[in-house]
């Protein structure tokens, strides 16, 4: 394994990008102080993350304080033209950490005086109410902080509001003990889970990718399928995918992974526009990606209070069949317009590229274990990271080892000592990472290694940034639903709709995540539309579970709709077009896979859920194969429709017919499924007919 190259910042190439801010940490005294506070922000985390001694509320107080002087700090520094501006931005950074403080010292004191708040108290709660405001603002665009403003304006307001949508009024008081402090408003589970979940596995990516995961996942990608017809799109699709195991963010893959995919499609024939569709789509798709999904997933455990393995596991065949209608979209492309596979002799070998860097993926299968061996997301996400530096700083270590016995010996002896910690505890593998970072500081290479670790660290923490702010502000939404009650109003109109028709309750809840999608990222549109229609689609008859599944497959497919997709005008810049351009396109790759959703509603085995009639009669496992195979062929069919092309151009009458019967293989109904299979069948075989006919007439 080769040691990776050391920079003195966080890279461009590896770092989601942040609504407003520029790369990097700034010059100067400045730009080292935010770098400083960064890793201390990520050792923070760290350290609770391990060892759990202080209270949670203290932890999400704090994750709060450091996200508010981390991303105002990063404003002044980056942002900020004047010194007075830059002032001003990092007197909000240091009030906004001092807000943390403030829960940290009075702790006690606030839990016995939750009910009667001092004059100092409600100045503290008010100020991290109107700063996580302004970081939301700055840091993740105006759309989310109008969305959460309405919210908080109804919770002042609503005892005016006309017949539903009143409610009995609340004091300037209490509102801001709601919000401002305990568990139901900024500090509520988002924020827990950012804190305790998200932040570890944010900081685990970034190490992978300093390592070299990101080199690891393109060589292999281009080995296996660069030969494909359409290979370089078939790159980025599988590419994207793997990244989707250990990033589990859309906007990341897409800065990380597109600069290297989007100008080899662009070179090999493909238009501006589809190369660029065909990174967000997939990039988008390593949110519901096992076994590191997006944060979304761990909000989803968190809120649902079930095992993350259990979302995995019903995110499985989701996710193949997410990115099988991808690589199925991109064949059907390039085979209409002409485009063959990359030539064998310009690819790598795909198992020389993991036999060359093989140990990277000992943390990932590791991690794997913990979180399906019943350990906890934060003990599995801390150990995975952990494992990772072992690996870091084991790498000139072991270079300094002269033969290749001996350094054998070295990565089996450390191996151990760091499975150890399973039946020691953590400090055994704390011991261990420090005696590394010791020993690095005398060996050939040893301090650049350092380096590495210390960026990786800062990297992580500055990340961490837009999803933390998004959990943070969020809050305001899920704290006026649970002060005012006004989510059963909401609640209420989904379940007189469906009463008649859950086909129409499941259309309003996709339609609700595509609207909000064009403005607020994945996590917040998760979060406040199945807050509202999560327990509507209960009462239908939707397991709990799959409806959470719905909104969150609907809500990453927001950020690839036009007119605002956030993902696609990601990809604008290295495609050099529009993102609408870029999301007309991503639009067309990700049709098939919208019928997803709306099957695993009728048969929730589709997500491996409790099965139905078929499992009753013939077992599970031959309901699962069915509908998977249902799905398969619906979304295969709806390919050609949405690209005009099977074995040869389809006609217009092909493409609708190819669409209605994917439609009838989607319906759970009477005879939809026999009618479905039949009529599939006749299809394909009359297209193929036509496209052989020529053939054979001129070869006769």
């Amino acid at each position: 394994m080769t040691t990776v190259p050391p920079t003195t910042m966080a890279p461009e190439s590896v770092e989601e990008a942040v609504e407003g801010l520029p790369p990097g940490f700034g010059t100067g005294l400045m730009g080292r102080i935010a770098f400083g506070i960064a890793i201390a922000f990520a050792l923070f985390q760290l350290w609770t993350a391990a060892y759990g001694t202080l209270p949670s509320q203290v932890v999400r107080a704090m994750h709060v304080g450091f996200l508010l002087l981390l991303g105002f700090g990063l404003i002044g520094n980056l942002v900020a033209k004047t010194i007075w501006s830059r002032i001003f931005f990092w007197t909000l950074a240091i009030l906004g950490f001092l807000t943390g403080v403030y829960n940290w010292v009075f702790y006690a004191d606030l839990l016995k005086r939750s009910s009667f708040l001092t004059p100092l108290d409600l100045v503290a709660g008010s100020v991290v109410v109107v700063l996580v405001f302004e970081a939301a603002r700055r840091l993740m665009g105006l759309p989310l902080a109008i969305i959460s403003g309405i919210f908080l304006a109804y919770c002042f307001f609503g005892q005016y509001m006309p017949g539903p949508f009143v409610h009995r009024g609340y004091d300037f008081a209490q509102i801001v003990e709601h919000f401002g402090f305990g568990t139901e408003g900024i500090y509520g589970t988002p924020t827990y889970v950012s804190s305790a979940y998200i932040f570890i596995f944010v900081v685990f990516a970034a190490f992978l990718e300093r390592a070299g995961m990101i080199r690891l996942f393109n060589d292999f990608a281009l080995g296996m399928v660069g030969g494909w017809r359409g290979g370089p799109a078939q790159v980025c699709t599988l590419s994207s995918a793997l990244m989707g195991t250990i990033s589990g963010s859309g906007i990341a893959n897409v800065v990380a992974s597109g600069q290297f995919t989007i100008p080899l499609m662009k070179r090999f024939g493909f238009r501006s526009a589809f190369a660029g569709g065909v990174e967000a789509t997939s990039s988008m798709g390593g949110q519901i990606m096992p076994p590191i999904m997006g944060a979304v997933a761990f909000i989803m455990a968190e809120t649902l209070d079930v095992p993350y393995s259990t979302i995995v596991i019903a995110a499985l065949i989701p996710a193949m069949l997410y990115f099988a209608t991808c690589f199925w979209v991109v064949h059907l492309e390039a085979g209409k317009a002409g485009l063959r596979g990359m030539s064998k002799a310009e690819l790598p070998n795909p198992w020389h590229a993991v036999r060359d860097h093989w140990p990277l993926v000992l943390p990932l299968a590791a991690l794997v274990y913990l979180l399906f061996a019943g350990y906890t997301p934060i003990f599995a996400g801390t150990m995975g990271l952990a494992l990772v530096v072992v690996l870091i700083l084991g790498t000139p270590l072991a270079a300094a080892i002269g033969p290749r016995v001996f350094r054998y010996v070295f990565w089996i002896a450390l191996g151990l000592a760091s499975a150890a910690f399973l039946r020691f505890g953590v400090n055994l593998l704390m011991l261990v990472i420090a005696a590394l970072v010791l020993a690095c500081v005398f060996v050939n290479g040893g301090r650049e290694t350092l380096a590495i670790v210390r960026d990786s660290l800062a990297e992580g923490a500055r990340n961490a940034l837009p999803v933390g702010i998004a959990c943070a502000i969020v809050g305001i939404v899920i704290g006026t639903l649970t002060l005012t009650g006004i989510a059963s109003t909401f609640i209420g109109a989904i379940i007189a709709i469906g009463e008649n028709n859950l086909f129409l309750s499941l259309v309003l809840t996709m339609c609700t995540c595509l609207v909000l999608g064009m403005g607020i990222p994945t996590i917040p549109n998760y979060i406040i539309t199945s807050s509202l229609a999560g327990p509507a689609l209960l009462e239908l008859g939707v397991p709990l579970l799959v409806s959470h599944m719905f909104v969150f497959y609907f809500g990453i497919m927001a950020d690839l709709t036009p007119p605002v997709a956030l993902a696609c005008f990601a990809a604008a810049p290295m495609a050099k077009t529009s993102g609408l351009k870029i999301s007309i396109q991503a639009t067309k790759l990700a049709a098939a896979g919208f019928i997803v959703p709306f099957m695993a509603v009728y048969t929730p085995s589709l997500m491996l859920q409790d099965g139905g009639a078929i499992a009753a009669q013939f077992g599970y496992p031959v309901e699962v194969v069915y509908i998977v195979f249902k799905t398969v062929l619906a979304i295969g069919l709806l390919g050609v429709a949405v690209v005009g092309y099977l074995f040869g151009p389809a006609n217009w009458l092909e493409r609708i017919a190819a669409f209605a019967i994917g439609i009838l293989l989607m319906l759970a109904l009477p005879l939809t499924d026999e009618a479905g299979f039949v009529l599939a069948v006749a299809l394909i075989g009359q297209h193929w007919w036509r496209m052989r006919r020529p053939a054979l007439g001129a070869a006769s």
